[in-house]
């Protein structure tokens, strides 16, 4: 299954010192550092809202949304269920090896493009626009 799980949310040391007393109910503790695990994740504006899923005393289930400014996030993480959370090797690279040749019988680099359209023939500039010798020398501005 290859749904996503949620996300962690990675903040700075100064971030979480800043936030103080008012982020530690949401803080989680793991093997990378202290953050935020959250449902839905919204980075569009100059706030990062985060959806968390959170109980109260009497055990009901309530969604929060969480804001903080993007300046205080370190990095954010999609943890997906068909792997635990961590700094592994990726199954991508083993994947590109199998895919075939995109382009097998492209033309060389130096052959010249087959969609342009045949250049017109250069004319010749007729005497009554060409520059006599005496008109070169003369700077621009006559």
């Amino acid at each position: 299954m290859n749904e996503t799980e949620g996300y962690i949310v990675f903040f700075f040391d100064n971030a979480l010192e800043a936030l103080g007393a008012a982020i530690k109910p949401y803080l989680r503790e793991g093997p990378h550092g202290e953050h935020v695990l959250c449902n839905e994740i919204d980075t569009a504006g100059s706030l990062i809202e985060m959806t968390l899923q959170a109980s109260t005393d009497d055990g009901r289930t309530v969604s929060l949304e969480l804001m903080v400014p993007q300046q205080m996030v370190k990095m954010i993480v999609s943890a997906r269920s068909e792997a635990g959370f961590g700094f592994s090797p990726r199954v991508a690279p083993t994947l590109m090896q199998q895919l075939p040749p995109v382009a097998g019988a492209a033309p060389a680099a130096d052959a010249p493009p087959q969609a342009l359209q045949p250049s017109a023939p250069k004319t010749e500039t007729s005497p009554a626009n060409a520059t006599t010798q005496s008109d070169q020398s003369k700077p621009p501005e006559g």
